[in-house]
């Protein structure tokens, strides 16, 4: 993360306080002091505090944890035509996501340990918010053979995944699942049969057949997940499903859960704020991995986050270039940026009285900290300040040639959103806002 000097005591006050982990909501202030919270409450107010204290009026606005996005593409190295550090972490800090959990994704994949330590200094030179390194749970990403757990581990990678391939060998799975839980590591997987997906594009159903368009059971996320967690029962391993998108998925894990294995799951924004309907006259830009499903699926996925069976949303961050999305359907490239506009689709449940406020934020915040054993994510005494203000209520319509990230293939084009991030902070310092100029001066 790009070092700026934070001012060494500096207070929000006027604030709606939100902390996630409790879900209690109070009217005051925080004050940051050396990178770090400390203290927080209706008791921070301006006329509590010293003269060297600088001031930051929040005028009622919402002050939270900063965003802890789970799964996003930054395209270093060799895809920085997609996305660089530089422009992902921008577009994060503009959206209010101040930890950005990097996918392995990347040309060479990041299967070695010296992949993780040029992602760290990248993030460290040009990054402006934080940049956590995923490491292959595969070696190429190729399903075969597993990494060096050990020494990416070592390395800090802070969790092991193939990205948006599931890895077809069960056995390479169950070894890579028990280094795992040798070495207290995360498995983050992508559930999917890849030989009953086939080469679908969308939900299979009567949409795809009316579109002409090959289908992606649902089945194909459910016998997947099933044998992850067999195998995550048989090993001891930490795991996240990540994404999920079908109820039938939810009932694996309300099952996993409920018999008390360390499982948890997420689910993306798209998938919980669009359908395939959405697809209409085959838009390309909502082309994505799982596919969006029925109306009913969202719905189910939206209770399940109001719920707290599923503990993770996140952005899913995919770049995509004008080539590779101005294609037909079938043949365009799956993904959609979502780091600008996670938090705003995000509160369209909200709004609409699906999801309550502090709900939301856990999902995005606190429970993924948890789930990556993060210290920030938090609205506490001694946590680092990693904070954002953001007005809920807030209209705005989106303009993608706006977005801070290099690819414009947003699903929300033209939509209609609320909930604009005035300012994020990260380890003391303003990233984003009005202040931020002032801050690097």
């Amino acid at each position: 993360m790009v070092q700026i000097k934070p001012h060494p005591l500096l207070a929000f006050v006027n604030a709606r306080l939100i902390d996630p982990e409790s879900g209690t909501e109070t009217r005051g202030g925080v004050l940051v002091e050396n990178g770090r919270i400390s203290d927080f409450g209706a008791e921070v107010t301006a006329a509590n505090l010293p003269r060297e204290v600088a001031l930051i009026e929040c005028g009622g606005d919402v002050l939270c944890p900063g965003l802890i996005d789970l799964r996003a593409f930054v395209g270093e190295p060799g895809a920085e035509h997609r996305e660089s550090i530089a422009t992902a972490t921008a577009a994060a800090a503009a959206g209010g996501v101040t930890t950005l959990v990097a996918s392995p994704e990347t040309h060479p994949p990041v299967d070695d340990p010296a992949v993780v330590d040029f992602l760290k200094r990248r993030a460290r030179d040009h990054g402006r918010v934080r940049v956590l390194p995923t490491a292959a749970i595969s070696k190429g990403l190729e399903g075969q053979e597993i990494t060096e757990f050990g020494l990416l581990r070592e390395a800090d990678a802070v969790a092991f995944t193939d990205g948006s391939r599931s890895i077809r060998n069960s056995q390479t799975l169950r070894r890579a699942m028990t280094y795992a839980r040798d070495f207290d590591a995360l498995i983050l997987h992508f559930p999917e049969d890849r030989d009953l997906a086939g080469s679908g594009v969308m939900n299979a159903g009567e949409l795809a057949t009316r579109l002409g368009l090959s289908g992606v059971p649902r089945e194909a996320e459910a016998i997947a997940l099933d044998r992850d967690i067999r195998l995550a029962r048989m090993t001891g391993a930490r795991y996240c499903a990540a994404p999920i998108s079908t109820t039938l998925a939810l009932d694996v894990i309300a099952k996993a859960k409920a018999e008390g294995l360390p499982v948890s799951c997420g689910v993306t924004i798209n998938h919980l704020t669009l359908n395939e309907n959405d697809i209409g006259s085959y838009r390309t830009f909502l082309k994505l991995k799982p596919p969006l499903r029925r109306e009913e699926e969202r719905l189910a996925l939206v209770e399940a986050v109001a719920s707290g069976l599923i503990d993770v949303v996140f952005s899913d961050h995919n770049p995509q270039d004008v080539e590779t999305k101005r294609l037909p359907f079938g043949e365009a490239d799956f993904g959609a940026v979502g780091l600008e506009t996670l938090l705003a689709a995000g509160l369209r449940l909200v709004h609409a009285g699906h999801v309550p406020l502090s709900r939301l934020l856990r999902a995005m915040t606190t429970n993924p900290a948890d789930i990556l054993r993060l210290e920030q994510g938090r609205l506490k005494r001694g946590a680092p300040a990693d904070l954002i203000r953001f007005d809920p209520d807030e209209p705005f319509v989106l303009n993608k040639d706006d977005l801070k990230s290099r690819c414009k293939n947003t699903p929300f084009d033209e939509a209609r959103l609320q909930g604009v991030v005035k300012m994020t902070m990260v380890a003391g310092h303003i990233v984003h806002g009005a202040a931020a100029a002032m801050e690097q001066a």
